[in-house]
């Protein structure tokens, strides 16, 4: 018998033999799992997105801006969306005839996959064509929904506005509480009222830090200290962090939390569609910038 023949009878050689095996196996069927079960999240989120994100869908009975020669396509166009947190709440019962109690234009540039925000200061006078004469912009959503601060927007700036996102209070808390906190840095000692208008809840010291869902409303919204247009700041701020914190990869199993956050408190004229073509600006390879 030739040496090659009895070494393939050693039980030492089989043993070698089957750890080879199980290692191959090992090196297969892991990378394999890990891309079936990122595959699987992948398609629960984006089945999960269209459903919630479809029944956010509100007709604002407009095909395009009237400072549009045509429909845009966010495929290949840059757009502006105008940005509403509105002062509506369960405890206030006031979604009917809610006012904005935040207004940011976010002009989104698809060459260089950037966003621009300006902050409208909520008392600002002007012309609201809904009713035909100036009082405070915060009011033209009272009058006429969104389809009526998109126009007084309009004709305050002079740009076309072609979709917006309406969210109010719940809406936001549940967003930043969904990635654990937005991180700020707060200029001043503040004593503020919570979520369900209860005075001297929220109190901040100042530095940066870590605020939860109340916390960060709290600091978006007050304007006693200082003026709203430090206000509009502040929510600059805090929607920035916001952004930068979910479009990081240590967010993405959060990702389910911040789609059931958002839809069940968000309207827009924005179909789903169009919606999944703003991704391009969170995955061009280069940080958003804002």
């Amino acid at each position: 018998m030739s040496k090659n023949r009895s070494s393939r009878h050693q039980p030492g050689v089989k043993s070698v033999k089957k750890r080879k095996l199980r290692k191959r196996v090992f090196f297969i069927l892991i990378p394999l799992l890990v891309f079936l079960s990122a595959f699987s999240y992948a398609t629960y989120l984006y089945i999960k997105a269209d459903s919630v994100f479809s029944e956010s869908y509100e007709d604002d009975g407009r095909a395009k801006s009237n400072l549009r020669e045509k429909e845009v396509d966010p495929d290949f166009d840059n757009v502006s969306i105008l940005i509403m947190g509105i002062d509506e709440s369960e405890k206030r019962n006031n979604a009917k005839d809610a006012r904005t109690d935040s207004m940011m234009v976010a002009t989104l540039n698809k060459d260089d996959k950037s966003v621009k925000l300006l902050s409208i200061p909520r008392d600002s006078y002007v012309y609201i064509p809904e009713v035909g004469y100036e009082t405070k912009i915060n009011h033209a959503h009272k009058y006429g929904g969104s389809k009526a601060a998109m126009e007084t927007v309009e004709n305050l700036l002079h740009i076309p506005i072609d979709y917006y996102v309406k969210v109010n209070f719940e809406a936001f808390m549940d967003v930043v509480d969904a990635i654990d906190g937005v991180e700020v840095d707060v200029p001043f000692e503040m004593v503020e009222q919570d979520s369900k208008d209860k005075a001297d809840t929220i109190h901040l010291m100042p530095g940066k830090q870590t605020l939860n869902g109340e916390e960060a409303l709290a600091f978006a919204r007050t304007r006693h200290y200082d003026n709203d247009i430090e206000r509009g700041k502040r929510q600059q701020e805090v929607l920035k962090a916001a952004v930068h914190k979910a479009a990081s990869l240590k967010s993405v199993l959060k990702f389910d939390n911040i789609i059931e956050a958002v839809g069940k408190n968000m309207t827009t004229n924005m179909t789903f569609s169009e919606m999944k073509s703003f991704i391009s600006y969170g995955t061009s390879g280069k940080k958003l910038e804002i």
